[in-house]
């Protein structure tokens, strides 16, 4: 699925069936749904699951848990506007999501 499909999506009333939590997490915060997404997300122990989670604290304007969060992702905390950063998340999400069937 490419990143404007994905966007598409965001009509329905659930995530597109199969997606992981931190993508699930995404399509939730895309919808204005913050504490969906981050259920999906805070008990996860993926780095993919940090970083969605480490951007619903900079959503949040938590920058200290943003930047915790970035760091169990093994990433530089993000300085791009929160919508860029959104699109950059989903884009590798899906990439992934592709490259592994």
């Amino acid at each position: 699925m490419t990143p404007a499909a994905f966007k598409r999506t965001l009509t329905a009333s659930r995530p597109p069936a199969g997606v992981a939590p931190p993508l699930a997490a995404l399509w939730w915060l895309a919808k204005g749904e913050w504490t969906t997404a981050h259920n999906l997300v805070q008990d996860e122990a993926t780095r993919e699951a940090a970083w969605v989670h480490a951007h619903l604290h900079r959503v949040e304007g938590d920058d200290a848990n943003a930047r915790y969060w970035y760091g169990q992702a093994r990433r530089p905390a993000a300085s791009a506007s929160l919508d860029d950063e959104w699109n950059t998340i989903c884009t590798c999400l899906l990439g992934k999501t592709a490259a592994d069937g």
